[in-house]
């Protein structure tokens, strides 16, 4: 007769066991209310051990933050040309989702809880701000031979971000629910169909060329029109008005 037993229960890690300790204090007692003290008390250990993990009590808060910025970091250095470079700052947004998402009601209490105190807005948005600094490096990179290259990678760094957040926040209203990848994918979509054409070589969208008549009238009565064919309509749209006008 053979007996079987239940796999142990892996124990949590010190740096697991300070966050839980934090939130649990914080969701009973608020964030001010709780000292570094009052958190270590809770876990069991010293505030040797909380300040080995912790640089601070807002670090606490946000304890994922720097492995996902360096996930990002090695992704955006692991591109080649042959990765079309909005795309990539998309896909690398995505890692940002991935980690709110492995942990949904965590999230949802960090969210709650940013929302109530100004010092850890105010840390958020510095963490934010770090995210969109090394999505502009990436792109800076990329775009160094366009006379606009700074400027188009940052405001294409700015962009994703807002489109990210913007899904991201949504979500976290919602308490969780629904899906999170969904609305994101969405956000980033829109950003890619208005930047990701032109990241691509600088080159007019449209040409217009006039064609000779025939007897008696004038040589730009007829024009023929060529478009790439990713250019916005409304570009198309322009530059017919333009040459018509001329005529």
């Amino acid at each position: 007769m053979s007996s079987s037993s239940a796999a142990p229960v892996a124990k949590p890690s010190m740096r697991e066991a300070l966050v839980s300790a934090a939130f649990r204090l914080f969701l009973e007692r608020g964030y001010e209310q709780t000292t570094v003290d009052d958190i270590v008390a809770l876990a069991g250990v010293g505030r040797r051990s909380f300040f080995r993990y912790f640089p601070s009590k807002e670090d606490v808060v946000f304890p994922d933050h720097e492995r996902c910025l360096a996930d990002m970091t090695a992704f955006l250095a692991a591109s080649d040309e042959q990765h079309e470079p909005v795309r990539r700052v998309c896909d690398a947004a995505r890692l940002v989702l991935r980690m709110y998402a492995e942990n949904p009601t965590f999230s949802v209490q960090r969210y709650r809880l940013t929302k109530k105190v100004p010092g850890l807005r105010a840390y958020e948005l510095s963490v934010v701000w770090r995210y969109e600094r090394a999505l502009a490096e990436y792109l800076r990179g990329r775009f160094a031979g366009r006379p606009d290259g700074t400027l188009r990678a940052d405001v294409i760094a700015a962009a994703v971000v807002a489109a990210h957040n913007n899904a991201l926040r949504s979500w976290l209203r919602s308490d969780g629910v629904g899906d999170a990848g969904a609305a994101v994918d969405c956000a980033l979509g829109y950003v890619q169909r208005e930047f990701g054409a032109a990241a691509g070589p600088a080159a007019p969208p449209v040409r217009i060329h006039p064609l000779p008549g025939g007897e008696g009238d004038r040589p730009d009565d007829v024009v023929v029109l060529v478009s790439r064919r990713d250019a916005p309509l409304w570009r198309v749209v322009q530059e017919l008005e333009a040459a018509l006008g001329r005529a």
